[in-house]
């Protein structure tokens, strides 16, 4: 399992792997630890019952975790889908720890994250992101995803308002 160190904006510096079972202690640690802010445009934090179901199928997962101080401070992962209608398809998440927000950290994990989805011969990448998420758009877009639709009213918002969430996809092949 490779790993590979990255010196961020703000000169932290953070390594880089792939999740394995090892991971999930850190990783649940990571998710408990996370800000109502760090999860204003995302669902509820993950739990350890779900991130144990990742771990029990990683055939069907691209993951990065993003260590600093022997703590996980971003995860991002790409959900291969199985269905044979799905063929080559997957959707992309990413949660980072708020100390680590507007420091670089997003571009390099989806950076490397899109890169070992060529390798494993993806097709399309999709994800869904809050409307209002303008931070993770700018990120997604810079890095070729389009915007490929609209679901209306489809996030309840902590502002006990309803958010459009957009759909975005990036075409590997």
């Amino acid at each position: 399992m490779a790993v590979f160190k990255n010196r961020l904006k703000d000169g932290r510096t953070v390594l880089i792997k792939e999740l394995g079972i090892e991971d999930k202690e850190k990783l649940v640690e990571m998710y408990e630890s996370l800000s109502g802010d760090a999860v204003r445009w995302a669902m509820p934090p993950y739990t350890a019952e779900r991130i144990e179901r990742w771990l029990s199928n990683l055939q069907n997962l691209i993951s990065l975790v993003a260590f600093y101080d022997d703590k996980i401070v971003g995860d991002a992962h790409i959900h291969k889908l199985p269905h044979p209608r799905r063929k080559d398809t997957g959707d992309m998440a990413i949660y980072l720890h708020q100390d680590f927000h507007n420091v670089g950290l997003g571009t390099v994990m989806v950076t490397k994250l899109i890169e070992l989805a060529r390798k494993e011969g993806l097709h399309r990448i999709g994800l869904s992101v809050i409307a209002d998420n303008k931070p993770a758009i700018r990120l997604y877009k810079k890095l070729g995803f389009k915007i490929e639709g609209v679901m209306k009213d489809t996030y309840f918002g902590e502002d006990a308002k309803y958010h459009d969430e957009l759909i975005m996809g990036l075409i590997l092949k």
